[in-house]
């Protein structure tokens, strides 16, 4: 691929073209298997940037290379109690395929930094699958490492339940 600019910003739910970005980005996302491996709705993609827009803890990052949608990182700030201050939760991120090797996803984490210090946060936190080696070397070379407290008690580990 020819050098291309690349731009990395903080969206704006409101500006149609980064609201498409989004839809698009984690649309991409949830067809991966990493994500799912299903398509969303199309009306849900269509309502979520209204829907960011309306959390004002919530914000997402966009790459973009030669003026093409990307990457994206969606956020939303939580606290830590033990801190006594917010926190950054990294939720999604995506590289669309042709633009993997690129050094996006270092960028955007970058940003997102950036947005956690401007907020006064204690740390950026995330969720990674096991099984995505590829991703868990782009957060480690960022920083990121297993939440371990006492190694006796083993790896934190995320659960949830769907409702």
């Amino acid at each position: 691929m020819e050098a291309a600019e690349i731009l990395v910003l903080q969206a704006s739910y409101s500006n149609p073209v980064h609201a498409e970005a989004v839809g698009r980005l984690l649309n991409h996302y949830a067809q991966d298997p990493m994500g799912g491996g299903q398509a969303l709705p199309a009306d849900l993609l269509q309502q979520l940037p209204a829907e960011l827009a309306k959390r004002p803890h919530a914000f997402s990052v966009l790459a973009f290379v030669g003026g093409e949608p990307a990457g994206l990182v969606n956020c939303f700030e939580g606290f830590s109690t033990f801190a006594c201050r917010p926190l950054v939760n990294v939720h999604d991120v995506v590289v669309m395929d042709r633009y993997r090797g690129l050094g996006l996803s270092q960028k955007m984490l970058q940003k997102v930094e950036e947005i956690a210090r401007q907020r006064g946060c204690c740390k950026i936190t995330l969720e990674v699958l096991e099984g995505n080696a590829v991703a868990q070397g782009s957060y480690r070379k960022f920083g990121f490492d297993d939440a371990v407290y006492d190694p006796e008690h083993g790896r934190m580990l995320f659960w949830n339940k769907s409702l």
